[in-house]
């Protein structure tokens, strides 16, 4: 018996009323430091620094590292932390008392004598999270402050309120090493863009590849059958992830979403089987080559790159330039990755057939849209 064979977009969304669109499914030795030309140019950029400064700032670092795992154990009980003091290249060590500062100085550290210990300093913030079932929203957290020789609690200001003021009394009847910070805004976690995840708009797509602006701002490519420009987003699990700043379709398929900061661009792809594939660059392959798709219905298929710039006609418009393979994939794969090797490929597009019996997807190459939208594809 035949199977009939539809073209189909695999998309999000029915993009008009009465046409065929699939529907969406809703040691004691000093490390030798690092002097990879990546670390260099980013603590330039970061630290203000020149080549030289910071390659002198890593083996500061470095002899710092080693003094301090010395000194740790021959202070003893006295040691109450240390750190690297950047502006002076050297290292400082808190200790309780003065024959411990004399060991520290001796062996070349910069000493400061201070009343509570590494050990005292502990103890209050263990007491601090035995209570943190009865903090309030406002309190976003405690740490050991080794500078100032306290544990410090954040609290955000705009939240502050009356049941902040009674934790806040409490921790400093229990410990007077406690000093109260105040913060401008509650931390949130982050969460990683990763090509072949789920991503919904209503209905639901897959993340095609990681990019960044010229001005270092992230996001992802995708379908451009998935979502028009001001088209909000949300991940994976559900959490506010951007907003489509562009789209193209027909004539391509191809759109990018601007993530907010709570996102972070990754150069990988989601095998689906709790492990991930490096996106290295972008070059493309020839026909005949192979080629996997990650996507968030089907996850992880391969087959073949069959033709390049294939024309489609799909029930809502023509597609130019996209590439043919005999991978297999359902609606909701719809902007998920095409991958050769290390090199990515393309946004998952469309096609026939589905993954229990095969059929043929397009995939939208990615260079088009990288250049159209000056966008920078992220690599690892």
């Amino acid at each position: 018996m035949s199977r009939r064979r539809t073209v189909r977009l695999l998309g999000a969304a029915v993009l008009a009323a009465g046409t065929i669109a699939a529907l969406a499914v809703p040691s004691t030795a000093a490390p030798t430091p690092d002097v990879a030309s990546e670390l260099l140019a980013a603590m330039q950029r970061d630290f203000g620094l020149t080549a030289p400064q910071a390659r002198a700032r890593l083996v500061q670092e470095a002899e710092a590292m080693r003094l301090d795992e010395t000194l740790r154990r021959s202070t003893g009980d006295s040691f109450a932390g240390s750190y690297f003091d950047a502006a002076r290249a050297e290292l400082v060590v808190a200790v309780t008392d003065g024959a411990a500062a004399r060991t520290v100085r001796e062996a070349g550290a910069e000493a400061v004598v201070v009343p509570n210990s590494a050990r005292e300093l502990d103890a209050a913030k263990s007491m601090l999270d035995s209570m943190e079932s009865t903090a309030p929203r406002a309190v976003t957290g405690w740490y050991v402050d080794v500078r100032s020789n306290s544990v410090v609690v954040s609290v955000n200001r705009a939240q502050r309120d009356a049941a902040t003021e009674d934790f806040l009394t409490r921790v400093r009847a229990a410990s007077d090493a406690v000093r109260v910070e105040e913060v401008a805004e509650s931390p949130r976690p982050f969460y990683d863009i990763i090509g072949g995840d789920a991503y919904y708009m209503g209905g639901r797509c897959s993340v095609g590849f990681s990019v960044r602006t010229s001005s270092g701002a992230g996001g992802f490519v995708t379908a451009g059958h998935c979502g028009t420009a001001g088209t909000a987003v949300q991940g994976y699990n559900g959490v506010s992830m951007g907003t489509f700043r562009d789209s193209s379709f027909p004539g391509n398929d191809y759109a990018w979403v601007a993530t907010n900061s709570s996102w972070t661009p990754q150069p990988r792809v989601n095998l689906y089987n709790g492990s991930t594939r490096l996106v290295s660059g972008a070059s493309v392959a020839p026909v005949g080559s192979s080629i996997c798709r990650s996507g968030s219905t089907t996850g992880w298929h391969c087959g073949s790159v069959q033709a390049l710039n294939q024309t489609v006609r799909y029930p809502q418009g023509t597609v130019y330039g996209l590439t043919r393979t005999n991978v297999c994939a359902e609606p909701g794969d719809s902007g998920g990755s095409f991958i050769s090797g290390n090199q990515a490929q393309g946004m998952t597009s469309g096609g026939s057939g589905d993954c229990t019996f095969g059929g043929t997807t397009y995939f939208q190459p990615v260079q088009e849209a990288l250049s159209a939208y000056n966008l920078r594809l992220v690599t690892g």
